[in-house]
């Protein structure tokens, strides 16, 4: 499985970071000790929401429309 997930800064809420990892816990935890440069400036961080996707394609095309401005807008209205 792959599984797209969105992060936000506890201590700045304003903060999202939208990622794609196979191991879910792994990465929030690689994110929390500060290990990821795109992230450690805003530690820590809860996971927000994440998405499962058995086809690893359609994952990283979700994951790049996230990231979009078009993605960035249905991320704010529907969390």
């Amino acid at each position: 499985m792959k599984y797209i997930y969105i992060l936000q800064s506890i201590n700045f809420t304003n903060k999202f970071y939208t990622d794609l990892t196979s191991d879910l816990k792994r990465r929030i935890s690689e994110h929390n000790q500060g290990k990821s440069i795109h992230t450690n400036k805003h530690v820590p961080w809860k996971l927000k929401t994440y998405i499962a996707f058995s086809d690893e394609q359609k994952a990283f095309e979700f994951e790049r429309y996230l990231k979009t401005s078009s993605g960035r807008a249905f991320t704010k209205k529907r969390l």
